[in-house]
C-alpha cells in the first residue's frame, strides 16, 4: 500500500510505538528493506537523499519503489530525506513520492518558517505530506556537516511555533542526537524531547537512529518520537559484508554472488531496528 508518510506516523502516533525510516542508497537495498518489513508485518518509510536520487535517478525510484510499495501488503510512503530547498520537493512530487523533508534548519527561524510553509502549501496541494526540522542534528548526511560546535537543541518554545504557523506533518527535533557512527556515549535530552512532544501535535522524527542503544530509542518513543531515521548502519552493513566475502574470493566478478551478503546485512540491520521501534505486526 503506498501511502503518505502522515498516514503510517498519525497511526504510528495513537498507537504509541515508531516506525523505522530506511535510506536506500543504491536500488539493491530497495528489495531487502522491503521484504524484511512485509516479513514482519510493519510500516515503512523508504527514504531518499537528493544525492541518492541523483544517483539512482528520480524516475526508477518514482516507477520501481511506487510499484513496489503499491503491491505490498503493509503501509509504505516513499520519502525525500533532507530535501534542501522547493525545487528538490518539486522533483521528489513530480516522481511520486509521498512525503517529502524541507530541512531549512540551518536559516533563521523566520526564514525556516517561510521555507517550509511554502513546501508545505505546495505538497499538501498534490496529497503529499511534509517533514521539516528544527534546531540542527550534528553529524554528516549526505555530504553536509554540521559539527558537534554548531549543532544547537531544539527549543520547546520555537517548536510550537514552528509547528503552529507552518502545518508541518511531522517534525524532526535536536535532542542530542548525531548523524554518522557516534564517537561515544550518545547524550539525550530526554526532557527536552518531552516538552516538545508536549507543545507540539504534530508526531516527533528522530534523526541520526543508527548507533543509538536501543534503550534510548525506546525511551524517545516513549516521549513522542514516531519516525526514527537509519541511514549509516545500513551503509556499513552493506559495506562489510562486501569487504568479506572479497576477502575470502578476491577473483569473485558476479556482482550477484558479491551483492547477495550485502542484501542479507541489511536485513539483520532492518531486522533488529523494525523489532526496536515497536512497529512489527502494526502493517
Amino acid at each position: 500500500m503506498l501511502v503518505t508518510g502522515r498516514e503510517i506516523l498519525e497511526a504510528a502516533d495513537r498507537g504509541g510505538y515508531g516506525v523505522g525510516a530506511f535510506n536506500i542508497h543504491t536500488l539493491e537495498m530497495l528489495g531487502p528493506v522491503l521484504e524484511v518489513a512485509e516479513e514482519l508485518k510493519s510500516p515503512i518509510l523508504l527514504q531518499f537523499t537528493y544525492g541518492s536520487i541523483q544517483f539512482i535517478g528520480a524516475e526508477a525510484i518514482g516507477v520501481l519503489g511506487g510499484h513496489l510499495a503499491r503491491r505490498s501488503p503493509v503501509p509504505v510512503a516513499i520519502h525525500l530525506d533532507h530535501g534542501a530547498g522547493f525545487e528538490q520537493s518539486v522533483t521528489a512530487i513530480r516522481s511520486g513520492f509521498t512525503s517529502v523533508m524541507i530541512d531549512a534548519s540551518r536559516l533563521p527561524l523566520e526564514e525556516n518558517i517561510a521555507a517550509t510553509r511554502r513546501v508545505v502549501e505546495l505538497a499538501h496541494t498534490a496529497g503529499v505530506s511534509v517533514e521539516a526540522e528544527i534546531g540542527r542534528v550534528g553529524g554528516t548526511e549526505d555530504h553536509v556537516t554540521v559539527n558537534e560546535w554548531e549543532a544547537s537543541l531544539t527549543l520547546p518554545e520555537e517548536a510550537e511555533r514552528f509547528a503552529a504557523e507552518t502545518g508541518v506533518d511531522y517534525l524532526a527535533v535536536a535532542f542530542g542526537t548525531a548523524h554518522g557512527f557516534y564517537k561515544g556515549e550518545p547524550r539525550l535530552d530526554l526532557d527536552r524531547l518531552a516538552e516538545v512532544d508536549r507543545r507540539v501535535s504534530v508526531p516527533l522524527v528522530m534523526h541520526g537512529g543508527s548507533g543509538v542503544p536501543h534503550t534510548l530509542v525506546r525511551q524517545a518513543i516513549e516521549r513522542g518520537v514516531r519516525k526514527v531515521n537509519v541511514a549509516t548502519e545500513l551503509k556499513d552493513a552493506w559495506a562489510r559484508a562486501v569487504r568479506e566475502i572479497l576477502a575470502v574470493q578476491p577473483e569473485e566478478i558476479d556482482p550477484r554472488k558479491l551483492l547477495a551478503p550485502a542484501r542479507e546485512a541489511v536485513k539483520h540491520v532492518v531486522r533488529q531496528k523494525i523489532q526496536v521501534v515497536g512497529s512489527a505486526g502494526r502493517g
